[in-house]
């Protein structure tokens, strides 16, 4: 049970939070200061920094929070399960999970919102793209535990995870470049995509 001094910070963390992503997806990652976003929850930027490293740090606070709840369902997932079919349900977890994990922090919109954010920001989607590139490694080390592999001696572990990871930002691309910017939207988007990968790997493309 959280006490009172937790349950301020707690607080605290949380306002900071969704003041920072509230003026990334209105004014702009790079246009909006630490002291604007300290000033909007009517504190100090030193109580700032006592919450984030920085404008990143708060930036893809809740991808990592949404990226812990996907590593979680991966593990839960059972141990017959073939590794794309527990990558694919893992994914579809996370985002049935979204509404109820992140919504008691900030709404699903501005979380949503913040994606597109990152897309169209260079700065932003460099340090996604960097991001995922250790998330995926972590995956295909969960992979190698969870298949009873060595992930240094056998390639499957990443190759999986390297076309798993593929077909996310694909769908990440699409979703933020498309019209409908809803949940349902990009998680329909997901298992479209997903539902691909074979026939786009192994089958043929020409029409007979």
């Amino acid at each position: 049970m959280e006490t009172l001094r937790e349950r301020k910070k707690r607080r605290t963390r949380e306002a900071l939070l969704r003041a920072a992503l509230e003026l990334f997806t209105t004014r702009g990652y790079e246009h909006t200061t630490v002291d604007e976003i300290a000033a909007a929850c009517d504190v100090s930027q030193r109580t700032f920094f006592r919450y984030f490293a920085g404008k990143e740090d708060a930036a893809f606070a809740l991808q990592e929070r949404a990226q812990a709840l996907f590593l979680a369902a991966l593990r839960a997932r059972p141990p017959h399960e073939p590794p794309m079919e527990a990558l694919r349900q893992a994914v579809l977890e996370g985002w049935d999970a979204v509404r109820g994990n992140l919504e008691s922090v900030v709404p699903v919109d501005l979380y949503l919102r913040m994606y597109r954010t990152i897309e169209s920001t260079p700065a932003l989607l460099a340090a996604h793209l960097r991001r995922s590139t250790a998330a995926e490694e972590t995956m295909a080390r969960l992979l190698a535990e969870r298949e009873g592999v060595d992930v240094e001696t056998d390639p499957r572990p990443r190759l999986a995870v390297a076309v798993f990871g593929g077909v996310i930002r694909v769908t990440e691309r699409q979703w933020c470049s498309g019209r409908d910017c809803s949940l349902e939207a990009v998680r329909k988007l997901t298992v479209s995509y997903l539902d691909q990968v074979t026939s786009a790997l192994r089958g043929n493309w020409r029409s007979a």
